[in-house]
């Protein structure tokens, strides 16, 4: 292929290992034969042993791995300034409700909004995560800020993908009966006219955008009222946009589910035109192999949380199984919140030991009818790369991005293993999933730009945002009246 010289053009040199996204099929190898890659503009050209072209940039990748950029399908950037919460730390998922994120929210202004959110981009930035898509439930009638503004304003001066969950409310549980305004339903109109504001604003349906939204209600099963969910399902498709929300987090998504309409919670939202190869949800932890199969049957996503279904008791969702059936996977940080430590590596290192220690709780000994003997085979470190990459773009239809190969976005996480936790490993490639830890980056691209550069960001003061952080807490406590 000739040069394009009317396009920037960068060469990585001398990759230990080349991770590429792919599920290990024929077409998918987990593996590029490098050690090099050419990025020119915003695509990668070129995997192989290369020769540098006059005026080409080179980043030297001498020890380095080479990942695709993490795709994180489920967060909430808001929670990045309640972390370590002492009234919510030891409570399961309810309780916990009501303790953190609900007890501080009405106290988020524009400024610890704003601020929130740049922690988190940061911090996520920081793992290797350059697509963010952010399940934003901070919207109230008559807000004084745009929190939806706010977060493409963020996400863009750092130059990352960012994809809006729009989420909110139109009735409330008895829960926020009795809390302020700022926690107050929005009507079904005000929801829908604001879907159609941002799609028009921002949404980009192109596959590889840096801008996209998605209508997201905050839960189905207890945000709108189920005629409501077809309304909304209706208003996504027409807009071509996806659709996404919380479900079955815990056994008490199943209890209400039955006790209202008398189905689970799949079946109930496949009723109301909430499954299909458009929808992704979050968590999934509690789902029978009926809904597995109907998941799979529909195409319907999950954003895999492992820390926060952790951190919150609620168990480890079935992704191997979901996987085996055809569920398309992919991984979400959540919140921080319910997660102090809101990044891709801690996440995905996460997954790989949890789908592990789940499989291998099943294994009984021989003489009660055992045949195994742990779970070691339910989820590779190619799969957790594949579920956290490639698969969290495809859930969102971004098909050019998540994956090192030529003709994809460059998106490119260029770890240093450079820390005592990655010596002494047989193969390299495995070291920021297998190992966890935080790698330092040697860089970090997001569409072909280099946003980090060993480890540092531009115009980023971590002391002082540090600094900032440990204020707004302050600030909360107080007005909360800790």
């Amino acid at each position: 292929m000739a040069p394009d010289n009317t396009q920037a053009s960068t060469l990585i040199r001398n990759a230990a290992a080349i991770m590429t996204g792919g599920n290990g099929s024929h077409d998918e190898p987990v593996r590029a034969q490098g050690p090099d890659i050419r990025i020119v503009g915003d695509t990668i050209e070129a995997i192989g042993t290369l020769t540098p072209r006059p005026g080409e940039t080179i980043v030297d990748a001498t020890d380095c791995v080479i990942y695709p950029a993490w795709v994180n399908t489920h967060h909430h950037l808001f929670q990045s300034l309640l972390k370590g919460d002492t009234a919510g730390l030891d409570a399961t998922l309810t309780p916990w409700l009501a303790a953190t994120p609900y007890r501080f929210r009405a106290l988020f202004d524009e400024r610890r909004f704003r601020l929130a959110a740049r922690i988190g981009l940061i911090e996520l930035a920081r793992s290797g995560c350059t697509t963010v898509a952010d399940h934003n439930y901070v919207y109230y009638p008559d807000m004084p800020f745009d929190s939806s503004a706010i977060l493409f304003d963020e996400a863009d001066k750092l130059g990352l993908r960012f994809v809006l969950l729009r989420g909110g409310a139109t009735q409330t549980r008895q829960l926020e009966a009795d809390l302020p305004t700022a926690l107050r339903p929005e009507s079904l109109d005000a929801y829908a006219a604001d879907i159609e504001r941002l799609a028009a604003h921002y949404h980009d349906a192109s596959p590889r955008a840096m801008r996209r939204v998605a209508v997201a209600p905050t839960t189905v099963l207890y945000s709108i009222p189920p005629q409501q969910m077809r309304e909304t399902a209706a208003l996504a498709r027409r807009l071509g946009l996806r659709l996404h929300s919380h479900l079955s987090e815990t056994v008490g998504y199943q209890d209400s589910a039955h006790a209202m309409y008398g189905q689970t919670p799949v079946a109930f939202c496949g009723e109301h035109d909430w499954l299909g190869s458009d929808v992704w949800y979050a968590h999934l932890v509690k789902v029978d192999a009926d809904e597995i199969a109907l998941l799979a049957q529909t195409g319907t996503g999950v954003a895999h949380c492992p820390q926060s279904n952790g951190r919150l008791g609620s168990g480890i969702c079935p992704v191997r199984e979901m996987a085996d059936a055809g569920v398309p996977v992919s991984i979400g940080v959540d919140g921080a919140a319910s997660n102090e430590a809101a990044d891709m590596i801690s996440e995905v290192h996460m997954t790989w030991l949890a789908q592990r220690a789940r499989l291998g709780m099943q294994a009984q000994p021989t003489y009660r009818g055992g045949n195994f003997e742990g779970g070691a085979q339910a989820a590779s470190v190619a799969d957790v790369i594949h579920w956290g990459t490639a698969g969290g773009a495809k859930i969102m239809g971004l098909d050019e991005v998540g994956r090192v190969a030529p003709g994809f976005a460059a998106d490119l996480a260029v770890y240093r293993l450079d820390d005592p936790r990655y010596f002494g490993l047989h193969d390299p490639a495995v070291g920021p999933v297998a190992s966890g830890g935080r790698p330092s980056l040697a860089a970090l691209f997001c569409a072909g730009k280099r946003v980090v550069t060993d480890d540092r960001i531009e115009g980023v003061d971590l002391v002082e945002l540090g600094r900032e952080a440990r204020a707004a807490v302050r600030e909360l406590l107080t007005e909360v009246g800790h």
